[in-house]
């Protein structure tokens, strides 16, 4: 391993520090200085199957792809594919159990992201937009808890806010760690919950200014709607405009600290005001919700009007309805653009029975003999496929805007969808991005991106040559039609990552 002399003077420099704090604790540039051996690439292979094994199918769906080495070692959990792939999926599915060092080590540099709420406006909107993109997708590029960053993107889609929408611009990073990366694969009620009470979100769907101070005044339904539309029952889950008034009613008085109103202070605070609140008895899906108290003191008349969220959102939880939409949604995402109702049945009754547990859900979906048999049938999204290209190749990024640019042309940009139901799942819309999906090929395979590098001989060679690190990327053993194009192509890497099969998943 050659180094340059400026990176062995600052190892020099940091060799006390190493003994004083021990090597885990450096830099990783420097900490591979203090441990040549455990960092010198290693040769990997590849599955020689014809067709796409359990292994392969599995870091496909449930990770953004695999690097070199991620097949071998799965391999080795167990002495058959389906079995080692399993034992993967549950390793996913905790993890907090998992050493993501290297990931939170490399976001820590977007500051921003870690900012209490109130000092996030602070800042210039588009700094922290930007910071909190490339965090997302330098995440999802290095990130050993492949899963849950997988979760963060259905769940960031589930519950999307366009941060362009007025205070949004500060209030979707708290949002992103507080609600979405704290909830993503915990409980499905406390997740919902947090989100209702984001402040970010009360103000995307205008929940800030839902509010009935007199008789006269007529709430606003554009949260209500969309947490029966989207976020829980699903637009046929049985609802009528009836309900939807209700619940607008059921949520009034809920508000946030604003720029627009002095005093600034607590600014994104949220807070609920009973002198807002309508009081009156509603009923919502069968259910009567009573009419508060009309004569109680103000903590009392807070306690009733706070209960009144808490019990629309434990009636809609626990729907069927919700059960059901939730599950076809994650089935969607996991395992074919139109998810078989049978598998959906036995996700939802599992969502059910576990009172919404994400972790228990989505195990139940691996289980189902629907996601084993769909194997390289998902067509991959433009983020997927930018990350799953990144991966496979071990390209190094700093998941700068060069490389966010890519992400906006295709149209797949994180926190960029402006309409409530986040960026659509399924393959047709995204069809019309394959051209700059082979410009971004040609352009990572000849180190054309700023900040993107990656080193093709030194791959090949890890590899052991050209048809196993094509098996590599097409998850499987290369057709001779296949090699034969990789021969004559004199762009191999660039035309794999173009080619139909590394498109799907």
């Amino acid at each position: 391993m050659k180094l340059r002399r400026r990176t062995f003077l600052r190892a020099g420099a940091a060799g006390g520090l190493a003994v004083l704090t021990g090597c885990d604790q450096l830099p990783p540039d420097l900490r591979r200085l203090f441990t040549l051996t455990k960092n010198e690439p290693a040769l990997f292979s590849s599955s020689s199957q014809l067709s796409i094994d359990p292994i392969v199918h599995a870091m496909n769906r449930a990770s953004f792809g695999p690097r070199p080495g991620d097949y071998q070692r799965i391999r080795k959990l167990a002495s058959d594919p389906q079995a080692a792939a399993t034992i993967y999926i549950e390793q996913q599915l905790a993890p907090e159990k998992i050493d993501d060092h290297d990931a939170e080590y490399a976001a820590r540099q977007f500051e921003t992201l870690g900012e209490p709420l109130g000092e996030l406006f602070e800042y210039q909107p588009e700094f922290l937009e930007n910071e909190l993109v490339r965090a997302t997708l330098l995440r999802a590029v290095l990130s050993e808890r492949q899963l849950f960053e997988v979760m963060i993107q259905f769940w960031s889609d589930h519950f999307n806010i366009d941060p362009s929408k007025g205070e949004c611009k500060w209030l979707k990073v708290a949002d992103d760690r507080d609600v979405i990366r704290k909830h993503a694969m915990g409980k499905f009620p406390e997740l919902l919950r947090a989100s209702a009470l984001s402040p970010a979100m009360l103000w995307y769907l205008d929940g800030r200014v839902n509010r009935r101070a007199k008789l006269a005044d007529k709430p606003n339904e554009n949260y209500a709607r969309e947490l029966l539309e989207l976020h829980t029952l699903g637009v046929h889950g049985g609802y009528t405009q009836r309900d939807v008034m209700e619940v607008a009613r059921c949520l009034t008085g809920w508000t946030v600290r604003s720029r627009e109103k002095p005093a600034f202070s607590g600014l994104g605070k949220v807070e609920f005001n009973p002198d807002l609140h309508d009081f009156g008895e509603k009923r919502f899906l069968g259910e009567t919700i009573a009419a508060g108290p009309a004569d109680a003191s103000k903590d009392a008349r807070e306690t009733s009007g706070r209960h009144e969220l808490e019990r629309v959102l434990e009636i809609v939880t626990s729907h069927p309805e919700t059960a059901r939409h939730i599950s076809t949604k994650l089935c969607r995402h996991f395992i074919a653009d139109d998810p078989p109702s049978g598998a959906i049945g036995l996700v939802a009754e599992t969502f059910s029975s576990s009172n919404g547990d994400i972790r228990a859900t989505l195990r139940a979906l691996f289980s189902t003999e629907e996601f084993r048999r769909c194997r390289g049938t998902k067509f991959k999204r433009p983020f997927n496929f930018l990350v799953s290209a990144l991966r496979t190749t071990a390209a190094e990024t700093n998941a700068g805007m060069p490389l966010v640019d890519y992400l906006k042309r295709m149209g797949h940009a994180p926190f960029h969808y402006p309409t409530p139901d986040g960026y659509p799942e399924k393959a047709a819309p995204w069809m019309g991005t394959l051209l700059w999906r082979w410009n971004f090929g040609l352009a990572v395979a000849q180190n054309r991106i700023k900040g993107t590098r990656l080193d093709v001989a030194q791959l090949r060679t890890r590899a052991g040559g050209d048809e196993t690190l094509m098996a590599h990327l097409l998850g499987r053993k290369p057709t001779p039609e296949e090699y034969q194009a990789y021969k004559d192509s004199g762009a191999g890497l660039a035309l794999l990552l173009a080619s139909p099969a590394f498109q799907r998943c």
